[in-house]
């Protein structure tokens, strides 16, 4: 699948905010700032990626930040897909720490692994796109699927 310019500049605004809200997390997490701050910026940066991807994919979503539904909802063969249960972790860092609660405060240990788990995501989701062909002119899409066609 080849995406027109419009939606190819749509993904790229989405994947550009997630790096952004990565790098974000990654800047917090290493000049010892607020644990909390960089966990939640992790689950931005996953959520935007899949958000992402499903504009890629022609799939509407409903504005939630549950990580595991969007997944959920990419197309089979979608490597986020197929372990979106493991985004729970990461869910949890969207809404209720940022306001004063029953949770735990989030450790350095917390952010660590969350802005790792993003990182990971992250990548997997540019790779994905790429290899259905986002980020890739007309012509070399053509000469990288069967017969010149588009995947069905």
């Amino acid at each position: 699948m080849t995406d027109p310019e419009p939606v190819r500049e749509e993904v790229e605004r989405w994947l550009r905010y997630a790096r952004e809200d990565l790098d974000t997390a990654s800047v917090i997490l290493e000049h010892g700032g607020v644990p909390r701050a960089a966990c939640f910026h992790a689950q931005q940066a996953v959520e935007k990626a899949i958000k992402a991807s499903l504009i890629f994919s022609g799939i509407g979503f409903r504005k939630t930040h549950d990580l595991e539904s969007l997944a959920s909802t990419l197309p089979e063969g979608w490597s986020v897909r197929e372990d979106a249960a493991s985004l729970a972790d990461l869910t949890v860092w969207a809404v209720e720490p940022r306001y004063p609660g029953d949770l735990p405060e989030a450790t350095k240990e917390d952010a660590e692994a969350a802005v790792e788990q993003a990182r990971k995501v992250h990548t997997r989701m540019v790779k994905d796109l790429e290899d259905r062909g986002h980020g890739q002119d007309d012509a070399e899409a053509s000469a990288s699927e069967p017969n010149g066609r588009e995947n069905e």
